[in-house]
């Protein structure tokens, strides 16, 4: 019975994935040649419901724009499992790969490909806990 809760669980809280649309992400003047407007919905297409994914204002990481914060399922935070922060994801190639990584499971759960690794970014304790508030 505890493997049926805790697949339903994980069912019912799956990865999310947070995209900073604040000052400088998603901005073409401070990041030319990117699709900025179409970069959600290829996300949100490329995971195929897998996660839901929203826009946040500023998460304060103006440096590393275009910022995506991917935080673990319910299951992948059990299984140790904690928010990754990628930074500088300005093409579809990287958006493929977050992509495939949360449909493998995501933190916790499955190894990102390493091609992710040039994309982790450390961000602070404020700021972490700014977006999990």
């Amino acid at each position: 019975m505890s493997s049926q809760r805790s697949g339903r669980a994980a069912t019912a809280s799956p990865c999310r994935v947070t995209v900073c649309r604040g000052c400088c992400c998603g901005d073409a003047s401070k990041i030319p040649g990117v699709d900025h407007a179409g970069q959600i919905p290829r996300l949100r297409a490329a995971l195929d419901g897998a996660a839901p994914v929203r826009a946040s204002e500023c998460l304060d990481v103006c440096d590393q724009a275009n910022v995506v914060v991917v935080q673990p399922s319910a299951a992948g935070r059990a299984a140790g499992g904690r928010p990754v922060w990628l930074g500088l994801v300005n093409d579809d190639d990287a958006l493929a790969d977050i992509a495939a990584w949360i449909r493998a499971g995501g933190p916790g759960l499955a190894e990102p490909p390493g091609v992710l690794d040039l994309y982790a970014i450390k961000v602070s304790r404020r700021v972490r806990e700014g977006l999990e508030s």
